[in-house]
């Protein structure tokens, strides 16, 4: 069955960093980009990041470069989103997703087709 798994979520205090998983099972994740999303209460869905499957080419949401790092362990059928410097309105629910096969992070949407149930990183002090 295929899924994606979410976790490391909490609260963390503004400046603070977490560290979010997505671990993938029912396929190989090494064949496929993967992206991450976010939504808070009373917003659109935003895609964060999105790193390729084939030369590990990495893209970020202007609201978060410079503070989060996506990265991949294949052999984990692990994606990591590493998020710095927290900000409050970092705050929302993180989802991973594939992209189709055969599409890249860069094709136009939409591109996605399997979703994780998401994790809640709130930012407070």
């Amino acid at each position: 069955q295929l899924q994606l798994v979410e976790s490391g979520g909490g609260l963390v205090q503004p400046g603070g960093s977490l560290r979010l998983s997505c671990a993938a099972s029912g396929f190989t994740l090494a064949y496929y980009a993967i992206g991450w999303f976010r939504q808070a209460p009373g917003k659109e869905r935003e895609e964060v990041s999105c790193i390729s499957r084939s030369d590990g080419s990495t893209y970020y949401a202007d609201s978060v470069k410079g503070r989060f790092t996506i990265s991949r362990a294949n052999i984990k059928n692990t994606v990591y989103l590493e998020m710095n410097s927290l900000k409050l309105e970092d705050t929302a629910v993180y989802y991973c997703a594939r992209v189709s096969q055969h599409l890249s992070c860069t094709s136009p949407t939409p591109k996605y087709d399997y979703w994780g149930q998401g994790t809640q990183v709130t930012v407070s002090s």
